[in-house]
């Protein structure tokens, strides 16, 4: 007789440069990086609703080195692009913008109404927003990149001064126009 095994999550709150952050994996990828306040819960309400045949545990084994790795990389300004495998869960919809996102160039900003026109649907820039606003990983898919029509820094579940300090890192012009931004980046 063979007993069905759940899959597992690893999950765990690590410390990286100067951050906390909490990340999450499958055996198929990245499902979960977000930083970390003290006050915060592990994402496991969320987990249960997106990845319902996990079982969620925190991670003693190193399951999640390689995806640290990488991050770290990127925050120490070591690294541009993620190779990491990634277990994105989402609508149609959400899975289009996460994949435009990871689109923007590193360094590059992108207004929503640019998102809403890339995927052929100008009119839903709300929508775009409201996708981005669901995205399960920051920085490795990079909503940090999505500013206003005038460039200004807008929400960002992670916190402005965390986005701000990412587009400062990747060498981003904040504050102009995407116009603006496009001419300096030589677009």
């Amino acid at each position: 007789m063979q007993t069905e095994q759940k899959k597992l999550i690893h999950w765990g709150i690590v410390r990286i440069s100067e951050s906390h952050f909490i990340l999450a994996a499958t055996d198929r990828g990245l499902c979960y990086l977000q930083f970390h306040e003290s006050d915060a819960e592990p994402p496991i309400h969320w987990g249960r609703k997106q990845f319902p045949e996990y079982n969620w545990i925190e991670d003693k084994e190193s399951v999640l080195e390689p995806y640290l790795v990488q991050i770290e990389e990127y925050l120490r300004g070591l690294r541009t692009e993620f190779t990491l495998p990634l277990d994105l869960r989402g609508t149609e919809f959400q899975q289009g913008v996460w994949r435009a996102l990871n689109e923007i160039p590193h360094g590059v900003t992108h207004s929503y109404s640019e998102i809403a026109q890339a995927l052929n649907k100008p009119s839903a820039v709300r929508a775009v927003g409201t996708a981005i606003g669901a995205n399960p990983i920051l920085v490795v898919v990079p909503c940090h990149r999505v500013v206003g029509k005038n460039g200004a820094l807008t929400g960002y579940r992670g916190g402005l001064v965390n986005k701000e300090k990412l587009l400062e890192l990747e060498g981003a012009r904040i504050g102009k126009g995407i116009s603006e931004v496009a001419n300096v980046m030589g677009s």
